[in-house]
C-alpha cells in the first residue's frame, strides 16, 4: 500500500507516523526464517544478513516497513543505504552489514500465524504489531501518534523526512496508492526519469527529466543542474553511460535551447529532484538534484 501526497490531515479519525528515508520491504517470517521483498516483489534477503535474526523474535508474520541507515544522531542516510541496496554477494554483505549497518523500521502487520488481517483496519493492525514486536538490535516499531502537527514540528526538529498520516479505520490495500494514507514531506520534492543530458562547464550541465507519457516515451518536465556536484556527476555519468541512445524519450521535441548538444538515454534511471513549485506549462521552478533513486523505477514517478 502506497501514500498519497497532500496537505496534513487533522481530526479524531487519523494516527501519524514518521516518514523514513529508506527502501521500502516486505518482510515474511516462516519457520525460523525471514525472506524480505523489495516494492517490485524481487527478494532482497541477501543483502542485509543482520536482519535475519528478527525471524527468531516473531511468529510466522508478513511485516511492512522500512529499511533505514541510520547515522550518529538517529537520522536516515539514504546515501549511506545506497551502497547496501544492490549487494547479493554473501561475503561483501556481510562486511558491509559490520560497517554500516541498517535497521528496520516496521510499520504494519500484514498476516500473522497464517491470518490475513489486510482487511482489518489499521487502528487493529497496529495494535497487534506493537504487541508481537519488541524493540531488537537492528529493528523496531515506528511510533504513532494522534497529534499531527506535533508529529509534522517533531520531524521537523529531528530533520527526518517528513509524516505520514493514516486512516484510523482503513483497510491495507497491496500495491494501491490510496488517499486513506497521506505523505507529507518537509521539503517539496518529486521523483522524475531521466531522458538526456546536456553537457555544460563540466562534463554533466544538466539531467533532461521528464515523467511517464500514457502512451509511453516521457513528458518533458525541465533541466536539472543545480545541486550536481562533482560525486554526483561521477555517480550520473557512471549510470547513464550504458543507457545512451540515440532518439529522444521525449514525446515532444524539446526546445532548442533544452535539447542543443543533448545525449539521449533510455528512460530507465529515476532521480529525485527538490524543487519550488510547477509552471503553468508543467515545468519544473528552480530545481534541484537530490540523489539517484535505484529502488524506484520510472513507473512510480508521479506526474505533475
Amino acid at each position: 500500500m502506497l501514500a498519497v501526497s497532500g496537505p496534513l490531515p487533522t481530526g479524531p479519525g487519523w494516527a501519524y507516523e514518521f516518514k523514513w528515508d529508506g527502501v521500502r520491504a516486505v518482510a515474511v517470517v516462516r519457520e525460523g526464517r525471514l525472506r524480505l521483498y523489495a516494492r517490485s516483489g524481487a527478494e532482497i534477503t541477501a543483502a542485509y544478513p543482520e536482519l535475519a535474526d528478527l525471524a527468531g523474535a516473531v511468529p510466522d508474520a508478513v511485516l511492512d516497513g522500512e529499511i533505514v541507515v541510520l547515522d550518529r544522531a538517529g537520522v536516515p542516510s539514504f546515501a549511506a543505504l545506497a551502497e547496501r541496496m544492490h549487494v547479493r554477494e554473501p561475503a561483501r554483505a556481510a562486511r558491509l552489514a559490520a560497517s554500516t549497518p541498517v535497521t528496520y523500521v516496521i510499520f504494519d502487520l500484514l498476516a500473522l500465524a497464517g491470518e490475513d488481517l489486510t482487511a482489518r483496519p489499521y487502528w487493529q493492525r497496529r495494535d497487534a504489531l506493537e504487541r508481537l514486536v519488541r524493540p531488537g538490535p537492528r529493528w523496531l516499531v515506528s511510533p504513532r501518534f494522534d497529534d499531527g502537527q506535533a508529529t509534522f514540528a517533531a520531524a521537523t526538529e529531528h530533520s527526518l523526512e517528513g509524516v505520514v498520516a493514516k486512516r484510523l479505520d482503513s483497510r491495507y490495500r497491496p500495491g494501491v496508492r490510496s488517499p486513506d494514507w497521506v505523505k507529507v514531506k518537509l521539503e517539496q520534492t518529486g521523483d522524475f526519469v531521466v531522458g538526456g543530458w546536456r553537457p555544460g562547464q563540466r562534463r554533466l550541465g544538466a539531467l533532461l527529466v521528464g515523467t511517464p507519457a500514457p502512451g509511453g516515451g516521457l513528458t518533458y518536465r525541465g533541466r536539472v543542474g543545480g545541486g550536481i556536484g562533482a560525486a554526483a556527476e561521477r555517480q550520473l555519468l557512471a549510470a547513464l553511460a550504458p543507457l545512451r541512445t540515440d532518439a529522444s524519450p521525449f514525446v515532444t521535441p524539446l526546445a532548442r535551447e533544452d535539447a542543443r548538444d543533448a545525449v539521449w538515454v533510455r528512460p530507465e534511471l529515476v532521480v529525485e529532484v527538490r524543487y519550488g513549485q510547477w509552471t503553468p506549462d508543467g515545468r519544473l521552478r528552480f530545481p534541484r538534484f537530490v540523489r539517484l533513486r535505484p529502488d524506484k523505477t520510472p513507473q512510480e514517478c508521479a506526474d505533475g
